[in-house]
């Protein structure tokens, strides 16, 4: 039962982006959706699942927490336009990967010792060069999207960073600073959109973006049980799944060419994202 749980993480957020891209729109259409899906599950989750109260402290860093998220999910919703599914997800992982790892041993000395240092460092190099191959391309005309694509990713990752690091500082179960989180995403998503483009507020295809916040939301309430059953380093190494998923799902469901040579760079650099992952988690 526990393997089944930790595999709707792996399966929700490997789907995700593949439903965000049938369904369409911009950016701010995708956010705002997303942000409605999951304060509905947040809200949920509160009223249901929450047996913890907290203090306005943790409620707010936790709202935070969730506000960060939205950063890097806008610039990831930004990247797909650019660099397409299957492009984006594997390089957005490993820099999510890699900023993590790193906050990980500087703030929270989750690395103590040299051997462990060194063996976190290998990981990280082997996440980095699996980025940097996923995102080779022979596609000449495409080369001002690649790179405003990249860089759109390197900036707003930090977000996804923020996000993480964040719940580490407050004393609350997963599941208690679960609807703030929600709360912060859906109200960090309506302040964008709001000064972006306030339209969106009427587009159907905004509101047709709901399911992923709801797919996102539930996959993340679901990783919060896969990891207390089966332990947070199995937990996570299952959740990587998710962008193996999304990856080939961005080649073969959303039909993404790729040539012989950027087929073969990719599934390369998924390895090495994916073996990095692995060996972070257990350090």
């Amino acid at each position: 039962m526990n393997i089944l749980i930790a595999l709707i993480p792996a399966i929700g957020w490997g789907i995700q982006p593949l439903i965000l891209k049938k369904i369409g729109g911009r950016p701010v259409n995708e956010i705002l959706g997303t942000g409605i899906g999951t304060l509905l599950v947040g809200l949920v989750v509160y009223f249901f699942f929450t047996d913890q109260s907290l203090s306005l402290g943790t409620f707010m860093l936790a709202m935070a927490s969730g506000a960060f998220w939205v950063i890097g999910q806008t610039g990831q919703y930004m990247a797909f336009n650019l660099l397409g599914v299957s492009r984006t997800m594997p390089i957005s992982t490993g820099l999510q990967l890699v900023g993590t790892s790193l906050i990980g041993m500087l703030l929270f000395n989750e690395w103590a010792g040299t051997t462990s240092r060194i063996i976190g460092f290998g990981a990280i190099i082997l996440l980095i060069i699996g980025a940097a191959l996923t995102a080779v391309t022979e596609d000449s005309s495409n080369k001002s999207g690649l790179s405003k694509g990249l860089i759109i990713l390197a900036t707003t990752s930090v977000g996804y960073w923020v996000y993480s690091a964040l719940p580490k500082l407050v004393d609350a179960s997963g599941a208690a600073i679960f609807f703030p989180q929600m709360l912060g995403v859906f109200v960090a998503a309506l302040i964008y959109v709001l000064f972006k483009q306030p339209t969106a507020l009427k587009s159907d295809k905004s509101y047709k973006a709901v399911i992923v916040g709801i797919i996102f939301s539930i996959s993340a309430f679901a990783y919060i049980f896969s990891a207390q059953g089966n332990g947070v380093a199995t937990a996570y190494v299952i959740t990587q799944l998710n962008v193996v998923i999304s990856t080939l799902g961005g080649m073969f469901i959303l039909k993404e060419k790729k040539t012989p040579k950027e087929l073969r760079f990719t599934l390369i650099g998924l390895t090495l994202i994916v073996v990095g992952s692995i060996i972070t988690t257990f350090l």
